[in-house]
Order: structure tokens, then sequence, then C-alpha cells
């Protein structure tokens, strides 16, 4: 059960209240890393713009009373029906953003995607997050140093295991470009000025310690993050091995394809990861909520189906759920939450987020979450 929250941000009512703040309060190349998308950013805008044209089908004379927004996912009930997406370097947003994560997922009872370049170590996170965490991994030009994370996620007591497979290459971002993004940092006159402009998050930036990709940097093969090296390798016979060695849970990340679809669920994975990368790869990509029901319907029914890509909202998440989600992920409006007002922010904006759930489905005529499906739907794609 989630607890009543005590403190919430003022003038924070949804996620773009929350992009608004973090834009102010954050250093715009901070912000524009965690805002911006590939290219020219069209996917990122497709994305949302095909889930506002989702309408949804309302019902009337319906007892919605005592309404429930609990949802199983890989065996385990969760207290609402999203969590937290895989994202790298959140810290980045406000010190000690992973630490308010594994918080925030205890008090809602969701899970918390770590990231292979978090900023907190996959062994100190699994504790703080009770178990909730899951761990995502990204295999770059070195097999042995991907498994040894495998390993250590095991050693650490993950049951589930994220294989990102979206990014062979990591896409041209042309904000980080034009910022002069990198990591490790390089800070030239230009930043230092965008630095010197926040000074808040400047200063308690420098006094926690500038943020440095953790599980990485403490590996024994490897040789540390790389963030544009080549993942090209990447291939069907390593999610094979990856199968073979893996006895958790299992779930790909990045699939667009009913055929991959097929294919991934053959191997033996246990779920699919429905996502575009927020738009962060393939600018030309399709928005990923239109192949989320043509990929539901190639696994079937009964198989678990993850996704996100575009999501600002509660109604956005009961969409994707209608269309074939099984649970959502989120990422962005996270991190505009952090980079508002950090742990208060996040605690802020979730309530907010479960709160228009629970009404999007009363307006349905749902007491439950897992009563949601297609019927709910008015017209899928309104144009």
């Amino acid at each position: 059960m989630r607890s009543h929250r005590r403190e919430v941000t003022p003038r924070l009512y949804g996620t773009d209240d929350a992009r608004t703040m973090a834009r102010r309060r954050m250093p715009r190349m901070i912000f524009d890393f965690v805002d911006g998308a590939a290219g020219s950013e069209t996917a990122d805008r497709l994305n949302r713009a095909a889930i506002d044209r989702i309408r949804l089908q309302p019902r009337v004379l319906v007892n919605v009373e005592n309404r429930r927004l609990s949802k199983p996912i890989l065996g385990r009930e969760m207290a609402l029906p999203f969590g937290i997406a895989p994202m790298g370097m959140c810290d980045l947003t406000w010190p000690g953003a992973d630490r308010a994560l594994a918080a925030q997922a205890v008090r809602s009872g969701i899970p918390l995607c770590l990231s292979s370049a978090a900023s907190t170590t996959l062994e100190a996170m699994h504790p703080l997050a009770a178990g909730l965490a899951w761990f995502q991994l990204y295999v770059g030009q070195s097999e042995d140093a991907a498994m040894e994370m495998v390993d250590r996620a095991e050693a650490a007591g993950y049951e589930v295991l994220i294989l990102t497979v979206d990014v062979p290459q990591t896409s041209k971002r042309l904000r980080d470009q034009k910022n002069g993004f990198r990591v490790p940092f390089k800070l030239g006159s230009r930043q230092f000025l965008d630095f010197a402009l926040h000074p808040r998050w400047a200063i308690e930036t420098l006094l926690s310690g500038v943020p440095k990709p953790l599980n990485y940097e403490t590996a024994k093969h490897g040789h540390g993050f790389v963030r544009d090296e080549s993942r090209g390798q990447t291939d069907w016979a390593f999610l094979e091995r990856l199968r073979a060695r893996w006895k958790g849970k299992l779930v790909v990340k990045g699939v667009l394809s009913s055929d991959d679809a097929i294919r991934v669920m053959d191997t033996g994975a246990d779920a699919i990861y429905v996502s575009n990368h927020g738009g962060r790869q393939l600018d030309s990509a399709p928005a990923a909520i239109r192949v989320l029901p043509a990929i539901r319907d190639a696994v079937g029914k009964d198989y678990s189906l993850i996704f996100d890509s575009g999501l600002r909202n509660g109604e956005g998440i009961v969409k994707a759920l209608a269309l074939g989600a099984d649970f959502v992920m989120l990422g962005r409006p996270i991190m505009y939450a952090l980079g508002a007002d950090g742990a208060r922010g996040l605690s802020t904006l979730i309530d907010i987020l479960a709160d228009e759930i629970s009404v999007t489905i009363a307006q349905l005529g749902c007491r439950r979450v897992e009563d949601i499906d297609t019927g709910v739907l008015a017209d899928a794609f309104e144009e």
C-alpha cells in the first residue's frame, strides 16, 4: 500500500509542470540530456501525439467504488500498474536521485529498473529497493564484461534481468552535441557558465561528488563506460547464451517488430518490453504505441508485455494497458519530477499519476486496473 504523502511540491500538478520546473532548476546541458531525443526529435513527438489521438469510451451507472490499482507482472503483484524505466546517470538530475528512486519504489510498491549506467552500483541498489529493483544490461564490445554484470546481478539477488537490444549504436542527439554533453564531463567556458547559472544544482552536485557510472567503474572486465561504444555485436546467438546463463526472469527491451517479438518469445524470454527508447534512437521509428496491438496479437494474450515511450499521464497509462500492455514503465516523467524537486517532486508526481489512473478507470466503468482491455477504447487512433 502507498503511504499518504505529508509534503507535496507546490505548483506541481502533473508531468508538464514537473518538466517546466526541472527546466528552470537544472543546467541546460543536463535538462537537454533528459528531454532530448534523436535527430530532429520527430519520433519523440510522434510517440506523444499517437497516444493523445487514442480515445477512451466512458461508461455510466456502474458502481466503481473501492477501486484497485494493483497489477501483477512477472509473478509479483505491484501496487500500481507502472514502474520506473531504466535510465542512466539519474544522479545528474539531482544529487541522491538513485536513492530517492529506491525509496519511492518501496513506498509505492513498484519496480525500479536499474541501468547498467546508473550512478549507484547494482549491489548497493538491491537492498535499498527491498528486492523491487530489476537490472538492465547493455552489452558492449566485451561479452566477458557483460556476463560479469549478469553474474553480479545474480549474486546480489536480482530476480529480473532486462536486456536492452535497441542501441546497436548510440544515436546522434543534436542537443547533446550542441551543449557539449559527454561522459565523463569536460567543462569548457560555456558549460561552466551553464552550471554557474544554476548554483544550487552545481553546489549540491559538487558536495555529493560528480556522478559516475559506478557499475562500470567497479567492474573487473571491460574498459569502463564508453557512451558511444558500439553494441552492434549483440545478436540472437548472444540472447540464447544469456537465456541459458540467467536463471531468473528475462525481459528483452526495445522490440518494435512482431517478427522479432515472436523470435524473442521462442528463445524463452519471459517478457518483451515494447519501446522505441522514447524516440532517443531512430528518429524515423514508428510511434511505439502504434505497434503495441500488433505485437500483442503476435505473442498471444497470455505472454507478458511491458511498454514505454511517450507516456505522460494516467490516461496514457490506461491507454497502453488497453492496447495490450500488461505493465508500463515511465522514464522522462520520473526524471522531470526529480529535477523539479528531488525526492519530494518524485513522490508528488507518483501520487498524481496514481490518482489520474484511478479517476480514469472510474470514468470507464472499471473498479480494477486488471479489467482494462480493448473494450474501453472508443477509437484506437483518431485522426
